[in-house]
Order: structure tokens, then C-alpha cells, then sequence
């Protein structure tokens, strides 16, 4: 399985053409977590798995669960979990959903963490990053399920990895 995931773009719609025109038709599914600030009859957004973020006007699913290659993955933004607080009821949520991998958005900081059998992985904002990795100029990020491993890849506006950003967690953990 391979995904890509953004969010937080907040109407920069050029950077989600440019994402969706290198991975469409290569990866299972091109994730947003919310904050597009997309017309719901925007063409972009039928190629994308996307949820409503707290500044999003155009009705999407607050949350969307995805199986794909036996892994359950959950997609929300994270705004109703609380995600600035901690990630305690984003994790109930998604054992709520029996998820395996959790992506979200909201802080607009990338992360990534491997908790109780889940993975949670925040891409960061493409456009208006913060935090440690603001320096980047924005980020999004790849997941592969490789065996029993995920490996988590950020990548940089330019759509190009970013080295010190690259990580393995074993999901038999």
C-alpha cells in the first residue's frame, strides 16, 4: 500500500494540482485532511480522499474511513479531537474505528508517532507550516506498508524527500 497525504493548504490550490498531477494513478489513494478551502465541484476534489477542516465551507465528510491493502485507515482533521491538546482522544477515535493508521491535520506541524498498534501521522501544512519544520516551507508525506513495516517519507513543497524526515515503525509492534 502506498498513500499520499496532505492538508492545510488553505486555498492554495495549485500545490494540491501539483501533488495529485506525480502521484495520481502511482499510489492507492491521495489523502487530504482537511483545511483545502476547495469548492465541493472542484475537479481536484474527486481525485482526493479528503475531510472537512475547521475552515472549510463546502460540506465534506468530518471524518473517512479507508481499508486498503487489509490496513484500516482513518482521515480527519483533528480539529474535533482536540489535536492541539494532545492526541489522547484522536487515539480513542480511532480505536473507535479500529484503525491502523490515522492521518490528520489541524496543527499545521508535521509528526509522526506509533502508539498501541497505530500509526498517526500528521503531514504538516503544505502552505503554512509550523513549529520545529517551518523552515521547510511547508510538507506533506508519503506512508508505504512494506511487510510488517510502515515507512513514513515527508516531502517538501517542491515534491522532493526530505532526508532527516524518514521513518520505519514495525507494525507488529
Amino acid at each position: 500500500m502506498k498513500i499520499v497525504v496532505m492538508s492545510d493548504n488553505h486555498g492554495d490550490r495549485q500545490i494540491i494540482e501539483q501533488i495529485i498531477n506525480k502521484y495520481e494513478g502511482k499510489v492507492d489513494a491521495i489523502v487530504h485532511c482537511g483545511d483545502s478551502e476547495l469548492k465541493a465541484d472542484d475537479p481536484l476534489v474527486s481525485k482526493l480522499q479528503i475531510v472537512m477542516g475547521n475552515m472549510d465551507f463546502e460540506h465534506f465528510p468530518e471524518s473517512r474511513a479507508l481499508r486498503i491493502d487489509q490496513k484500516n485507515i482513518l482521515i480527519t482533521h483533528g480539529h474535533l479531537q482536540n489535536v492541539n491538546s494532545g492526541l489522547l482522544t484522536l487515539e480513542l477515535f480511532a480505536q473507535s474505528h479500529s484503525a491502523d493508521i490515522v492521518t490528520f491535520g489541524h496543527t499545521h506541524q508535521l509528526g509522526v508517532s506509533f502508539d498501541k498498534g497505530i500509526l498517526f501521522v500528521n503531514p504538516g501544512s503544505i502552505s503554512y507550516p509550523r513549529g520545529r519544520y517551518a523552515s521547510i516551507g511547508g510538507t506533506y508525506a508519503s506512508i508505504i506498508t512494506d511487510n510488517h513495516d510502515y515507512l513514513i517519507q515527508f516531502f517538501d513543497r517542491q515534491l522532493t524527500p526530505v532526508p532527516e524526515l524518514k521513518f520505519r515503525f514495525s507494525s507488529s509492534q
